[in-house]
């Protein structure tokens, strides 16, 4: 069993910046995983915001929606992936959730919700205009 904790939302003004950490307590996910971000609005689908192109790559899928301001990185060392997120809009506003699904090195990643095992609990983003 794979735990993710992910936190760093809060509430913030339009053209802001947030930055949304997951970390996996205990768990390499340098190698044979799939690290992703997905976010739900209310009423919405849960929906793919970036994810990496191959387990353990540095290759990165964006939404069309936030390419060119948000940005994911990740710190193997502290089994710890980020979220950048820049000049955040109001539709912005969403629950994050991290994501990860235990793979061969080099398989190729999911941009779907059913292509992820592990979830975090999420974490509230709410930008106001």
């Amino acid at each position: 069993q794979v735990q993710l904790v992910d936190i760093g939302g809060g509430p913030v003004q339009a053209g802001g910046f947030l930055r949304l950490s997951c970390t996996a307590p205990g768990t390499d996910t340098s190698a044979d995983f799939c690290l992703a971000w997905f976010r739900q609005a209310p009423g919405k689908e849960r929906e793919a915001v970036a994810a990496y192109d191959r387990a353990g790559g540095s290759d990165i899928n964006y939404a069309r929606s936030v390419k060119d301001r948000f940005v994911i990185s990740r710190d193997d060392a502290k089994n710890t992936f980020y979220l950048q997120m820049n000049n955040l809009k109001p539709e912005d506003t969403a629950t994050y959730y991290c994501a990860a699904d235990r793979r061969e090195r080099r398989d190729y990643c999911s941009f779907r919700v059913v292509g992820y095992t592990y979830w975090g609990q999420g974490t509230q983003v709410t930008v106001s205009s």
